[in-house]
């Protein structure tokens, strides 16, 4: 039985489900990534059960949740969030938010573009210090014409070097967001759970999107 505080990792926004427990300090104990063929709600407590026995942690001594807020599919990030901030609420901990494309970046070895699906067909471009941009579906430019280019959830879309680095982020984020969650909770950082929301790769059904973000529906402040 491992004795100590640890932090919980969750991450729903991509195809994977990415679940994580380490230290305060940021170092990993244990991680699990999984498809979450569209159960998120069926498959995502039952997991972090069975990673915390494996890992000997105690529910007890969970120390903080650090959560991927997107951007990604409205119904899956839904559902990450939702567990993250009930069991910060009921364990009374504090909960992190970060943005699952930051955390993907720092997970990918020199990668220096994202790209997410957005919607069906057209595809969510993201760099650093740069507002997320919508690239419709027969635009110029394809993704992977540059070495930095990372694509995630875009199979037969995308080149095989930036499906590559994909799959290398994706491989990275539970560290990742670790790193990241644990260095804001170390500062004494954490989000109220009230304005802790996700960020949506395409709007939800019925709400219309923000012209000034390029039809990204950016529902927090990216971090």
């Amino acid at each position: 039985m491992s004795a100590g505080p640890w932090l919980l990792v969750l991450d729903t926004a991509t195809n994977t489900i990415v679940i994580a427990a380490g230290t305060p300090d940021g170092a990993l104990l244990d991680a699990d990534a999984f498809e979450g063929r569209y159960r998120h709600s069926q498959e995502l407590l039952p997991a972090v059960e069975r990673l915390l026995a494996r890992a000997g942690l105690r529910l007890p001594d969970l120390a903080g949740v650090i959560v991927g807020t997107g951007p990604g599919a409205f119904t899956g990030l839904r559902v990450g969030i939702a567990t993250a901030k009930t069991l910060a609420h009921e364990l009374r901990v504090p909960v992190v938010g970060i943005t699952t494309s930051d955390g993907l970046l720092a997970g990918a070895d020199g990668a220096a573009r994202l790209w997410l699906p957005s919607g069906p067909r057209d595809r969510l471009r993201l760099e650093p210090g740069r507002a997320p941009e919508v690239v419709h579906e027969g635009a110029a430019g394809a993704v992977g014409e540059q070495d930095g280019d990372a694509a995630v959830d875009l199979d037969g879309r995308a080149s095989a070097p930036a499906l590559e680095r994909g799959r290398a982020a994706v491989a990275a984020l539970a560290g990742a967001l670790l790193r990241l969650g644990s260095a804001r909770l170390a500062a004494g950082e954490f989000d109220d759970p009230e304005r802790l929301v996700p960020a949506y790769a395409v709007a939800p059904r019925g709400a219309p999107a923000s012209d000034a973000e390029g039809g990204v529906a950016w529902s927090r402040d990216p971090r």
